[in-house]
């Protein structure tokens, strides 16, 4: 091609405007090339307590913290943690994750929701209302014109504040440029714990965070006849949620499941193994169109830099280049390394309590993972697992309603790390394969393909894969259950009919393992998980069917592959607390009540679990107290006569006055019915200033 380069010639003008594109690629290449370093922290913190007005004219509580020092007027990207978990008493155990971001040039706004900690207004009637998502339109809409602000605003948080991350995401507030979501989940009702994969749960959070919403804010505590109507005579959340037992309209207010799309903003989600809240990540993954990048670990419901179990990392440094990269435009690279970061477990004993769980990282490039191979093993009458069905056959399996306490783990969800399965595979159809040649890895959610009938009208099925050692010893890997009425359907379940053969799916939870040479794998499949899941109310007996065309196990299964290795800075692990701020009592290692007693009397069929904690914290204007206690009870004989009672109290100690709340929450059934008691009351140095009761009959909705 021949170019007039004379000048003013258009030759002229072309070959600058090549050379000039050649300059912008090849630039455009060392950027990419030399990512820019995070934003070094250069300022010191200062912080604010402010009142955020709403449309209505009730104002909601934040701590604004600020950067100090030369250039601090900003502007500055502004990040948003929302919650209702009382930003006063919250402070001490923040602070190093805030202050992180603002010597960094960051606002970091900490603000009370609606009817909760310091904020006014009547108590939000549940989690992630619309009320509380509005509030939250109006919240970025004001820290965005503040003259510190650069307009941009980015929200993070773990767990609560992870869920409305993503939910304020998908209402796209035009001043919401990035989200960071840790523990959270795009399916609250087959996730969150009012429903575990579609069967009645009560939880230890449930029971406490009711009492915990009918404390006035810190540190003033004021007790008056408008606190009395708007916080401690509000009714319990747990009524609302039980109420809703099946799929629907009321959980699909936030179902980020139903429309991937809602969010066209960058989301960073963060999982872990031993956390109940990890499933979401590999369908983000696979289906949303805005740019995702997701980190899993082995940590269980908790940021990564404060880890149980260890390892963790320095996860406030991959959140400043990720915030750094979407508010700053400071290109730090991060969108230039693959989206998934991932700690691939190598086996472990059993816990129930686990300090480091061994593996290594590697990255992969997104989901589903290209090279990922199916095999699919059969369970066979003689108890074994193997790569051919034998012939076509049927185990018959007796209902035993309070089996399956160590599936759940001690906290009763699926998170933590499980105790031994053997009792529980002792009332289970247990199938084992050969012991291995060689080392297996598995990372998805492997799926049991169940045939299966029942003679009741009502049954649920849980499946579980299981690493069996040499020595006996059974680790769980990965586990589900489901609902039988909802075998095709969790918005419109069908009650089963007595000695039907039906299909019946259970995807097992996100996970992944290295099964070692000369360990077995172990499918288990039973149909109760006591006390985690409320056992259903009919004695019975189920049948698994087995052959070519029936009950067969589909594992993830990872080629090994050279594959590129995150390198995560370590935890910094200086003392940076605020004064006066200190915890006295951690309790339990979860920070709920975990499993301290199990009883069982097998003359009567009759078993108790109890599971408790106690904490204890220091603040500057006093201390608190904490303490819980559910005790499970339920029948073999009788599974319909279920219960579980919780009993919690929070002690404020002033100055001048002690302050006691205490909470009584009773569930139980028959077979038509739950039913629920839920008593508070107040005391003032030991003297009753009130007493709120609520009592409910909630009709069994194929639970």
């Amino acid at each position: 091609m021949n170019f007039d380069v004379g000048p003013g010639s258009p030759g002229a003008r072309q070959l600058a405007a090549l050379l000039l594109l050649t300059c912008l690629i090849t630039g455009s290449a060392q950027a990419r090339s030399h990512p820019l370093p995070a934003s070094p922290a250069t300022f010191d913190i200062t912080m604010q307590e402010v009142m955020i007005p709403m449309p209505d004219g009730v104002r909601l509580a934040a701590d604004v913290w600020r950067p100090k020092g030369k250039g601090d007027r900003g502007p500055f990207p502004v990040l948003l943690e929302y919650l209702p978990y009382r930003k006063d008493e919250a402070r001490g155990d923040r602070y190093p994750l805030y202050a992180y971001f603002v010597r960094r040039g960051y606002v970091v706004a900490r603000v009370d929701i609606r009817g909760t900690g310091n904020s006014e207004g009547t108590l939000i009637p549940y989690e992630y209302s619309d009320i509380e998502n509005q509030d939250g339109d109006a919240v970025i809409a004001w820290l965005a014109k503040q003259p510190y602000s650069n307009g941009r605003i980015g929200m993070f948080g773990i767990s609560w504040g992870g869920f409305n991350s993503i939910h304020m995401a998908m209402r796209r507030p035009p001043a919401l440029k990035a989200i960071l979501a840790v523990d959270a989940t795009d399916d609250l009702y087959q996730d969150d714990v009012h429903f575990m994969d579609g069967i009645m749960h009560v939880d230890s959070w449930e029971m406490s965070q009711d009492l915990a919403n009918a404390m006035p804010g810190a540190p003033e505590y004021r007790i008056d006849e408008r606190y009395f109507a708007e916080r401690f005579d509000r009714p319990p959340w747990g009524l609302t949620y039980k109420r809703q037992q099946r799929d629907g309209p009321f959980w699909d207010r936030t179902a980020l499941k139903a429309r991937y799309d809602a969010i066209q903003i960058p989301t960073f989600v963060i999982g872990g193994w031993y956390d109940g809240y990890r499933d979401s990540v590999p369908r983000m993954l696979e289906h949303m169109q805005a740019p995702v990048k997701a980190i899993v670990g082995a940590w269980n419901h908790t940021f990564p830099h404060q880890p149980y179990p260890k390892p963790g990392f320095e996860i406030r440094h991959e959140a400043l280049r990720w915030f750094d990269r979407w508010l700053k435009d400071r290109d730090t690279g991060i969108m230039d390394e693959p989206r998934l970061a991932v700690y691939v477990r190598n086996w472990h004993p059993p816990g129930p309590y686990l300090e480091t769980a061994p593996g290594a990282w590697r990255y992969e490039d997104g989901w589903p993972i290209a090279r990922a191979q199916q095999r699919v093993l059969y369970p066979r009458a003689d108890r074994t697992l193997g790569d051919v069905a034998a012939d076509a056959s049927h185990l018959a399996l007796r209902y035993v309603p309070t089996s399956g306490v160590e599936a759940g783990g001690p906290v009763m969800w699926f998170g933590d790390v499980a105790p031994d399965q053997r009792p529980s595979d002792a009332y289970s159809l247990s199938f084992d394969s050969a012991p291995l040649a060689a080392d297996l890895e598995i990372l998805g959610l492997p799926l049991a393909r169940l045939v299966v009938s029942a003679d009741a009208p009502q049954a649920d099925w849980m499946a579980r894969l299981e690493d069996v050692a040499p020595d006996g010893t059974t680790t769980l890997v990965a586990s589900a259950a489901q609902n039988g009425a909802h075998r095709e359907s969790a918005r419109s379940p069908k009650t089963l009919v007595p000695g039907e053969r039906f299909p019946l799916d259970i995807e097992m939870h996100f996970s992944s393992w290295i099964f070692p040479a000369g360990h077995r794998l172990r499918l288990a499949v039973s149909n109760a998980q006591w006390p985690m899941l409320w056992p259903t109310p009919y004695p019975m007996t189920t049948e698994l069917y087995l052959g070519a065309d029936a009950t067969h196990l589909v594992l993830p299964v990872i080629p090994a592959a050279q594959r590129p290795v995150p390198q995560y800075q370590p935890i910094d692990e200086r003392d940076d607390r605020l004064p006066g701020f200190a915890s006295i009592d951690t309790g339990t290692p979860s920070g709920y009540g975990e499993i301290s007693s199990v009883e069982r009397n097998p003359r009567t069929g009759a078993a108790k679990v109890v599971a408790t904690n106690d904490s204890a914290s220091r603040y500057p204007w006093g201390q608190e107290l904490n303490t819980e206690i559910i005790t499970h009870e339920s029948n073999d004989n009788h599974p319909e006569a279920t219960s579980v009672r919780g009993e919690y109290s929070t002690t404020v100690k002033l100055k001048d006055r002690t302050l006691r709340w205490e909470s009584t929450v009773v569930w139980r059934s028959d077979r038509e019915n739950f039913y629920c008691t839920d008593s508070r009351r107040l005391l003032q140095n030991g003297v009753l200033l009130r007493e709120k009761s609520w009592e409910e009959t909630i009709p069994r909705d194929h639970q």
